[in-house]
């Protein structure tokens, strides 16, 4: 599985525009992303967020196993984008 997740975060990386099937922008948020892997029947997502046009910072990964993206997962990785832009004004 490891080496799937590096295998999609590398397209994400390299390619100029990346199929859905491997990262979308989840509706009614604030501005996260969804990486999507699947490996072997399993499904996994790594949620994020953009920090200006070329960072893409991971903050949330769990396994799928159903249909929608728990809401809790949402807030969460929400919250911490949150926090991250917080502490990253407070450094600068």
């Amino acid at each position: 599985m490891l080496k799937k997740v590096a295998w999609v975060l590398s397209l994400i990386e390299d390619l100029p525009v990346v199929p859905q099937h491997y990262f979308k922008k989840l509706v009614n948020t604030d501005d996260i992303w969804e990486v999507r892997v699947k490996s072997g029947g399993e499904s996994y997502r790594l949620l994020g967020f953009f920090d200006g046009s070329d960072i893409v910072v991971l903050d949330y990964a769990f396994q799928k196993k159903t249909k929608k993206t728990p809401q809790n997962t949402i807030k969460t990785a929400e919250e911490r984008k949150r926090e991250y832009f917080k502490r990253r004004m407070e450094n600068e």
